[in-house]
Formats: C-alpha cells, structure tokens, sequence
C-alpha cells in the first residue's frame, strides 16, 4: 500500500460533515484518534484554502485551532484594543494552487537575488537572505503523510510586491490523491449556507 493510501484511508474512516457557504466548501473531520480536522476548498478551482487541526490539549480540554493552510485572522476583539501584529514584520502564510505547494512571506523588502531557498538531508525547507535579514526553516506535511523526499529541483522562487513566493511542484503521488479525496468529498451531502456550520471556528 503507498504511503497516500494510508491518508486517504485515515480520512475515509473520520466522521465527516460538510456545507457549502461563501462559495467554498467546508468540511469538518473527527479523526480516529481524536483529533479534529477542518478543510475549506474554493468550489470553483478546487484549490485548498484554509486547512487547520485541533488536538486536545494536555489537561483533555478543547485545545486551539492550528493553521496549517491559510491565515488565522486576528479576532475583532484584539483588532478594537490595537492589539495587532507590526505591519511590518514579515508575515509566512502557506496559500497552495492546484499544482503547487505555495508559501508568501510579505513584509520582505529585498531583491529576488538576496534570497536562497534549499531543502535540506532533513527535509526541511531553509530560506535565508545574504543580507542576514530573514531566516525561516519550515516542513511540507503533506509530503511527510506519504513519506516523500524533497526535491530541490522542484523548488521555484518569485518576488513581487515585497513579497516573497516560494512554490513547490506537487509530485504526481500528491496530485493523484488530491484527486481521490476530491471525488470522495464531492459524495458527500453538503448543508447550503445558512444551516448550522460544520466546522468550528
């Protein structure tokens, strides 16, 4: 059995529920060992937008939401005391497209040729600046759910808008499942928008 086999398997076996609002589909998982799993896909492209897991926390309370996918907005709370991140500090947000892996950086003033971006012996991603500005070590775990290596090769860097891109190609072992789970979710019975919202915020 590949390794996606063993994803997708574990996905299968959650309980699962699912409701399209805002246009996208959104889709709350209760995995076999308790953790909880929420999804949202653009209903137009597929695409991933928002993917964050919440375990329990030590003391067996409801723990936090982590992003893996997408930004965590700041609550309205936070924003009406000023209590907001520096607008300029360099902000990491994992944003994928159906073929690629996708990581904006914003905030990074710096041409493109200041930056180098490598995987490592330990599959790691690195980016650092050679101006000794910005350094940011971080991991893929979708290629680490199917035991994957990293490829340098499949790496591509962009900058625009003091903003940098960093995509990696999806192998077809991702794609291929991508396209699995696609077809399982779309047999799933979706509430419309305005029934009570599968995945918790």
């Amino acid at each position: 059995m590949a390794a996606s086999d063993g994803w997708v398997d574990l996905l299968k076996k959650s309980q699962k529920t699912c409701m399209i609002q805002d246009e996208r589909r959104k889709i709350h998982f209760t995995l076999t060992d308790g953790r909880e799993l929420a999804e949202e896909y653009d209903l137009r492209t597929n695409e991933l937008v928002v993917r964050k897991w919440k375990k329990k926390s030590t003391l067996g309370g409801a723990g936090k939401w982590e992003f893996e996918v997408g930004e965590q907005l700041a609550p309205p709370m936070l924003e009406a005391q000023g209590l907001m991140e520096s607008n300029t500090n360099p902000i990491f947000v994992r944003k994928d497209t159906v073929l690629s892996f996708q990581w904006r950086i914003r905030n990074l003033p710096y041409p493109l040729d200041v930056y180098n971006v490598t995987c490592d012996p330990d599959q790691n991603i690195i980016i650092k600046t050679s101006n000794k500005k910005y350094y940011k070590k971080f991991r893929i775990p979708d290629m680490e759910r199917c035991n994957l290596p990293l490829e340098q090769s499949k790496l591509s860097v962009a900058h625009a808008n003091n903003t940098l891109i960093v995509s990696y190609k999806k192998p077809s072992t991702i794609l291929e499942m991508e396209k699995t789970l696609q077809s399982e979710f779309s047999k799933l019975k979706a509430n419309k928008d305005g029934d009570v919202d599968c995945t918790p915020s």
